[in-house]
């Protein structure tokens, strides 16, 4: 007989403790209802036309803002095209803050505990649903600051290199020597190296290889190097120019490394130093490497 009052006793309080427990999620449901019908405000179509104004505005905006700088940083001293190209990046920014909050206050009540738990949400709702991108908007905010790389720098990041010519909230758009147009997101910077080969300023190193028989004049080849830098119109002169030499099994190699007064003419700057380098080892024969020792190496 005790043991039947026992069971029924632990039977009945199972009964409350689960009765309990749904109305305390019903209760909770019920709070969460009100909380979110007093964040959200009545949404109306002249509501969502505005949200649709202010989108077209911000996207114009940025588009103007993009050719402006653009334009802006070609008409000035080239040693300022640069600098100006990097406000970039931070304008873009702003106008994609001030649209952020714009939208949040026509379509949200707004008060202290309300934007403390919009923030919240939104912020574990998109680092389940949109990681990646989340991500890559968190690398783009760091690389404001540490600058790996900015807009008008020579950047190799993978197998690509090539120019910044763009840094979205996502990522940057490199253009690269066969001008193709490559947009690789901001989150590259966790796990992969940045070569940054001018990093903000004018100047890029540009090395050109020149392949030769073991046999050749050394001393010569590198004064035909060293003369053939020195004469072009692309080089800039204030920066060191190095003719550095490597033995390999199929021949010589020499490195002329030396600096365009312009990161931009590097490719132009390389073609005009093979073509005048190429002139003047014509004129003393001098040997190349042999394709039977390049094939055995």
């Amino acid at each position: 007989m005790n043991q039947i009052n026992f069971d029924t006793f632990n039977l009945n309080i199972f009964k409350i403790s689960s009765f309990i427990l749904a109305q305390s999620a019903n209760d909770a449901a019920k709070e969460t209802a009100e909380q979110t019908k007093d964040l959200i405000t009545k949404i109306t179509t002249w509501k969502i036309g505005q949200g649709l104004i202010v989108v077209a505005i911000s996207y114009i905006t940025i588009k103007v803002i993009d050719k402006l700088v653009i334009w802006l940083s070609e008409q000035v001293a080239k040693e300022w095209r640069l600098r100006i190209k990097q406000f970039l990046p931070f304008l873009r920014m702003m106008v994609l803050t001030f649209t952020i909050i714009i939208l949040m206050n026509l379509f949200l009540n707004i008060s202290r505990e309300n934007l403390i738990a919009v923030t919240g949400t939104v912020a574990v709702a998109l680092g389940f649903a949109f990681k990646d991108y989340v991500s890559s908007i968190i690398a783009g905010i760091i690389g404001l600051f540490e600058a790996p790389y900015r807009v008008g720098d020579r950047i190799q990041i993978e197998d690509f290199y090539g120019e910044v010519i763009g840094y979205g909230l996502r990522g940057i758009r490199l253009q690269t020597p066969e001008d193709n147009v490559v947009t690789i997101p901001h989150n590259k910077i966790w796990t992969d190296a940045v070569s940054n080969a001018n990093m903000g300023e004018l100047e890029a190193q540009v090395v050109t290889e020149f392949y030769f028989a073991h046999e050749v004049d050394v001393e010569l080849v590198q004064k035909i190097l060293y003369r053939v830098a020195y004469t072009s119109k692309y080089t800039y002169l204030k920066l060191p120019i190095l003719v550095i030499i490597e033995e390999n099994p199929w021949g010589t190699l020499f490195k002329l490394k030396s600096y365009p007064l312009d990161a931009r003419d590097e490719f132009i700057y390389k073609t005009d130093l093979t073509t005048r380098a190429k002139r003047a080892f014509g004129k003393y024969n001098l040997p190349y490497p042999r394709l039977m020792n390049m094939e055995e190496s």
